[in-house]
């Protein structure tokens, strides 16, 4: 009995190893506990919101250790930085309170998530290298930083009113499900949720929730988890060893296992908060159906896109100061944004590209009047063109953004156009066939129309319990057939 419950206490320590994912059994384990309690709460507003909290705060507790405290700390320094404006009568001293909030969470997102770039820097210039020690990122922590950073900003703006109890604010910053990797969730969209009396979940919504995590499930347990461990990840490892067909085909196994698995976590976040109670807003809409690139960055991380656009974009003054001030303004948005994703060279590269396109496709709809912002706005011959050219585009840049160095980057190029070797491709497809089924399946899934995948949650609301049981229980059967080792981490745990 003392060694079950030695074990038991050991399991539910931090183990940086093993961080708490959506896809673990511990997870569920945990969930289903919570759940069971949660349900007696939906009337008692305050008891409900601490108890979720303490929740929260142990989930990331789970993937971060005493980091959690780091998190304390950002809603704390906030709650009251906004009171404070709130209470403020002078604008200049309403403006003081922002930027130091600002200073607050930019200096700490900086100190976690650059240190070691900037040291890595300066050693490449200086004879007597820095001696340092690699400064544990926290998980999360770009997100959770930007989220607090938007109820202060919103909050000066007037576009929210402040919250008058601390537990109501760590609630929203902490709120687990979407805590870790996103999406970014604005204040005024979640905050008048917070007081719901009582919560209600309907029918319609406990099968939308359910579907949520089911697709999202499937999408990083199945397609994205197997296509990166048996193919993606051997051709990044070293791209010489392979022919430019293999790494062709490996940049678009990445194309679809980043999507696979950062939409993934995002619909099991709202799936999740959905069947407590809480709407979040999508996070992807179809992405790679942009037929522009001005189009792929309101469909992909809309959550991300959008916050650089309210408060970096427009801050620097958008498109109100004439054509040229509007590309510089693209640029520096997306080279911070790829900044905000990694501190290394081929992040900037790819924000800088990214934003060189944007650029690019905001001068040609001033150049050129027959040219739309968005595919549904072209005929229907343009707009196919439209997306294979923007995928291809995408598909590039996504090589800085998977590669481990330019280096390696390099050589992907490299093999793809010097090295191709289409003679290998029968040989190819039989050596990959299980990989190159999941692709078939995960493209066309992601292709199939808005108007299927809206039928198919009709259905899927209709059906009974046992249904739900039943396909649940066959997903996690074909997940643990396809599963060759431990589970695999978010890709955006890393941001």
């Amino acid at each position: 009995m003392a060694e079950q419950l030695t074990n038991l206490l050991e399991l539910l320590r931090y183990n940086p190893d093993e961080p708490l994912l959506f896809t673990s059994g511990l997870f569920l384990f945990l969930f289903l506990g919570f759940t069971f309690f949660y349900g007696f709460m939906r009337r008692t507003v305050t008891l409900r919101i601490v108890y979720v909290t303490l929740f929260s705060l142990y989930f990331y507790y789970k993937t971060s250790g005493l980091y959690f405290l780091l998190l304390m700390f950002t809603a704390t320094s906030d709650f009251f930085i906004g009171h404070f404006i709130a209470e403020a009568t002078s604008r200049r001293v309403r403006r003081w309170l922002v930027a130091l909030s600002v200073c607050i969470n930019l200096g700490m997102l900086g100190y976690f998530k650059y240190t070691n770039f900037l040291i890595e820097i300066i050693n490449d210039f200086v004879q007597d290298p820095l001696e340092f020690q690699n400064i544990f990122l926290p998980i999360g922590i770009s997100f959770f930083t930007f989220q607090s950073m938007s109820y202060i900003i919103d909050l000066y703006r007037g576009k929210v009113r402040p919250l008058h109890r601390w537990i109501d604010y760590l609630f929203y910053i902490s709120f687990f499900p979407q805590l870790v990797a996103g999406p970014i969730v604005r204040a005024r969209d979640f905050i008048p949720q917070i007081h719901q009396r009582p919560i209600v979940v309907s029918r319609a919504q406990f099968g939308e929730g359910f579907w949520l995590i089911f697709c999202g499930l499937f999408k990083k347990a199945v397609i994205s988890d197997f296509i990166s461990l048996n193919f993606v990840d051997r051709i990044f490892d070293n791209p010489m060893l392979y022919t430019g067909l293999e790494n062709l085909m490996g940049v678009l196994g990445y194309a679809l296992q980043i999507y696979c698995d950062f939409s993934g976590y995002s619909d099991m976040a709202i799936g999740i908060a959905l069947l407590l109670g809480f709407r979040f807003n999508a996070n992807f809409d179809s992405p790679y159906k942009s037929a522009t690139i001005t189009e792929f960055w309101r469909r992909w991380h809309i959550s991300l896109s959008s916050w650089l656009k309210d408060y970096l974009y427009i801050s620097l003054g958008g498109n109100r100061k004439g054509r040229l001030r509007t590309y510089l303004n693209l640029m520096i948005t997306m080279l911070l944004g790829g900044l905000w994703h990694g501190a290394a060279m081929r992040f900037v590269v790819w924000g800088g590209l990214h934003g060189a396109g944007l650029a690019l496709h905001k001068w040609t709809l001033n150049r050129f009047s027959s040219f739309k912002p968005l595919g549904s706005e072209m005929p229907r011959w343009r707009r196919i063109i439209g997306i294979l050219f923007t995928f291809a585009f995408v598909c590039t840049t996504w090589v800085f953004f998977r590669a481990p160095s330019m280096e390696v980057a390099g050589q992907v190029f490299s093999q793809i156009f010097t090295a191709f070797h289409p003679e290998i491709f029968l040989d190819f497809v039989v050596g990959y066939k299980w990989v190159l089924l999941l692709m078939a399946v995960g493209y066309l899934l992601h292709f199939a129309s808005a108007r299927l995948e809206r039928r198919t949650l009709q259905v899927v609301q209709q059906l009974p319990m046992v249904v739900y049981a039943l396909l649940m229980t066959a997903l996690i059967w074909l997940i643990m057939q396809l599963r060759n080792g431990d589970v695999q981490p978010f890709i955006y745990f890393q941001f």
